[in-house]
């Protein structure tokens, strides 16, 4: 892997540290308009592939079953952070396929959010898997495998034929033989995916623009996921969630969604800005997810002019602070190349 440097720690005028990484830019035709260290980077999609992992739970037609809507088909595919929002509508998909908290397989976790952790933690309270930021994408896998007469009880594992399901939608989108996919257990205890950064890119570019060689379900179940990624960014993430604030900010122009370790994916839709439609695929090579892959994501939708300079300006350039809460320095993206 060749990483280029993608953002600078800066504290006072002296760069402290720095964050290497990779980043292509595809337009709706595939062809590269920009990029940065090695699109050929083998990686996991993480939580970025969940528009994806989705695709067999709407295409199969399982969730027009169960009657879910447009806000659960954005939760099947968030990351989201464990508000009160949040948990309802996770215990409400289950409900709707028959299940409950006690058949997810994702495992707990407090929630993200910090405010709805604290209170939690000073009430008292345990989370539950519906604290879980993937709990929405298991109750859609539960649904998928109620639908589909496959086994509840380990819908996770890959012998499975939901996760069979899965992965050759994984392998449709991404443009990668099946094969040839690494397959590892991601955090929520689901396999997950390892491709190349560039065939990230090939895969939302897909979602976005679905060609004419898929299915007319699975072309519907893009534009479904999509509208409803656009219509619920508060669901896709959370408050304060960087998925969340960039969506909002585009104001449907775009969709986006982070993985763990360093990986962002964002489809933006045909516009006339944008003819073609196009997409970014992320990966910062350390696994930062918290300083430099917010900063570098905001930095690309402002050189593509999907971004204004004045958006966003509490992600980039970052400020750093020290314990007072003084600023001593920031975090900033280097973006060198031309668009």
């Amino acid at each position: 892997m060749i990483a280029d440097i993608l953002a600078k720690v800066i504290r006072g005028d002296t760069v402290e540290s720095v964050h290497r990484g990779h980043y292509l830019v595809i337009d709706g035709k595939g062809n590269t308009l920009a990029s940065a260290g090695d699109p050929s980077t083998v990686t996991y999609f993480r939580s970025s592939c969940k528009s994806i992992q989705a695709i067999p739970f709407i295409a199969s037609g399982a969730a027009d079953r169960f009657g879910f809507s447009d806000d659960e088909i954005a939760l099947a595919v968030a990351s989201h952070s464990g508000e009160r929002m949040h948990v309802e509508i996770a215990a409400r998909m289950l409900a709707k396929a028959g299940f409950s908290e006690k058949d997810l397989r994702c495992g707990a976790h407090l929630p993200f959010n910090e405010q709805e952790s604290q209170r939690m933690i000073s009430a008292g309270e345990k989370p539950n898997q519906l604290h879980n930021n993937c709990s929405g994408k298991h109750a859609a896998m539960l649904a998928l495998a109620r639908h589909i007469g496959a086994d509840p009880a380990n819908y996770d594992l890959l012998s499975n034929p939901v996760q069979a399901a899965i992965l050759e939608r994984i392998s449709e989108f991404s443009e990668v033989p099946a094969s040839e996919i690494a397959i590892g257990i991601d955090g929520c205890a689901a396999p997950n995916f390892a491709v190349p950064v560039a065939a990230m890119a090939r895969s939302f570019n897909n979602l976005l623009n679905p060609p004419d060689s898929f299915d007319d379900a699975t072309r519907v179940a893009c534009r479904r996921i999509v509208k409803a990624m656009i219509d619920h960014p508060k669901l896709v993430g959370g408050t304060g969630r960087l998925d969340t604030m960039i969506m909002e900010a585009a104001r449907g122009a775009l969709v986006c969604k982070v993985g763990a370790d360093g990986v962002w994916l964002c489809g933006v839709s045909p516009s006339a800005k944008c003819p073609n439609g196009l997409t970014i695929a992320l990966k910062i090579e350390d696994g930062d997810d918290h300083l430099s892959r917010p900063v570098v994501a905001v930095e690309l939708l402002r050189k593509l002019g999907l971004l204004a300079a004045n958006d966003l300006p509490e992600v980039a350039p970052m400020p750093v602070r020290n314990r007072r809460g003084d600023v001593v320095g920031r975090i900033e993206a280097v973006i060198d190349a031309r668009f």
